[in-house]
């Protein structure tokens, strides 16, 4: 199974990452919908799309505003998009208010199940997330191997979530801070990196990818995963572009 990072960084894009956007593309799915949404085209392999929301923040949503291009450039017949009903409500009122978007897109919104069976006989199912507004993670388990999306959030051992990604092969976890702002990240809602790598130890993952990262960090050398790996090692950087085999 391939996973690709289509937008890594968070907030906003800069020179090197998109806003949050990951793909399945054997499968037609695409969890959540940012500015990285322009390269879905390059890499549809199915006649539908599947767009898991985790929550409608700008940065996680822009995307679907894309959505003409990506059915013009394919032989896309049907695409769907699903989240929780206010979040899916909230949509329709702002983003496709025809004050900011004249022309809504031909998409289905459908209330986010409890669990979901994918095309292949795999099931996604969701858990809720520490964030403002609310947000919620994704976890895919195939008999073979399983995977887990946990965005926005303060990442902490006590949390709720960390029994829900128990045991996955490939755990991606936002981590948009350094260890520097804690305050900072408990504000906002999001996640520093030593609490990431505790999560990932305590949760007994198999691998853990870092995505929306700070949009202002000069470099990935800014996040200090030599401290990080002596609590979790096997953890590295997400990258646009970056294909994950698992």
């Amino acid at each position: 199974m391939k996973l690709l990072l289509l937008g890594t960084t968070g907030y906003h894009p800069n020179d090197r990452r998109h806003t949050a956007c990951l793909m399945l593309p054997e499968l037609g799915v695409l969890l959540d919908a940012g500015s990285a949404m322009f390269r879905v085209p390059n890499h549809l392999a199915t006649d539908t799309l599947d767009i898991f929301l985790t929550h409608v923040h700008l940065d996680h949503v822009i995307g679907l505003t894309y959505l003409f291009d990506i059915l013009h450039a394919g032989n896309v017949q049907q695409v769907t998009v699903h989240g929780e009903a206010e979040k899916l409500t909230a949509l329709e009122e702002h983003l496709f208010s025809p004050l900011l978007f004249p022309i809504r897109p031909p998409f289905q919104a459908h209330v986010v199940a409890p669990r979901t069976t994918l095309r292949d006989g795999g099931v996604l199912s969701y858990f809720p997330l520490q964030h403002p507004g609310g947000s919620i993670g994704f976890r895919i388990d195939w008999p073979q191997r399983s995977l887990a999306y946990v965005t926005d959030t303060v990442a902490s051992t006590e949390a709720d979530y960390v029994e829900r990604i128990r045991g996955v092969d490939l755990l991606v976890h936002e981590c948009y801070f350094g260890d520097d702002r804690p305050a900072q990240a408990e504000l906002t809602g999001h996640s520093c990196l030593t609490p990431v790598a505790q999560v990932a130890a305590a949760a007994g993952v198999g691998r853990l990818v870092l995505v929306h990262i700070n949009p202002l960090l000069a470099s990935d050398s800014d996040l200090d995963l030599d401290a990080a790996r002596r609590i979790f090692s096997p953890i590295e950087i997400g990258a646009d572009g970056m294909e994950l085999e698992f």
